[in-house]
């Protein structure tokens, strides 16, 4: 895809450790790059530490301050006790889309069977698409590579496009 996408993204990587400067944020930059292959264009990222109202507040901006098509989250899916990007997920979402977190957990899975310990999920608040993706980088980015072929056809039927 070339030129000037219609969609906009947001991606916010969920880290304790990243927001305290203890280590280096690794799949948010991988998923800005994937997400400018796709041909969408990226308008902020965030990082921010497993904390509800850390992470409620920055998914509100993005949905309804900045209205971006899609948020991209990386962190905080895993059964860990502080992993809770999925609870503020479906806290804020109107309508879920649970096959995009079992397609990322099915192919994830062919790789790695860990995949199916992640506990991302994906829904819509208002006419905007959050998914939650792994947090190590390579999970990150086989992720999104997992639902890149109707990821945009996704977000046409979401902003009111056909079947």
């Amino acid at each position: 895809m070339t030129g000037k996408s219609e969609f906009t993204a947001a991606v916010l990587t969920v880290s304790t450790g990243c927001a305290a400067g203890e280590r280096e944020d690794g799949s948010g930059p991988i998923l800005v790059e994937g997400l400018k292959k796709l041909g969408l264009e990226v308008v902020e990222t965030g990082l921010v530490p497993d904390q509800p109202e850390a992470i409620r507040e920055r998914l509100l901006y993005y949905c309804e301050k900045l209205r971006v098509d899609l948020v991209l989250t990386t962190g905080g899916t895993g059964p860990g006790p502080s992993d809770i990007t999925p609870e503020e997920t479906g806290f804020l979402c109107d309508r879920l889309l649970p096959g995009l977190g079992e397609l990322i957990r099915y192919q994830g899975a062919k790789k790695n069977p860990r995949a199916y310990l992640s506990r991302g999920i994906a829904g819509i608040r208002d006419r905007t698409l959050i998914v939650n993706l792994p947090g190590s980088p390579r999970g990150a980015g086989e992720s999104l590579e997992a639902i890149s072929g109707i990821l945009v056809h996704g977000l046409e039927m979401i902003g009111g496009g056909g079947h």
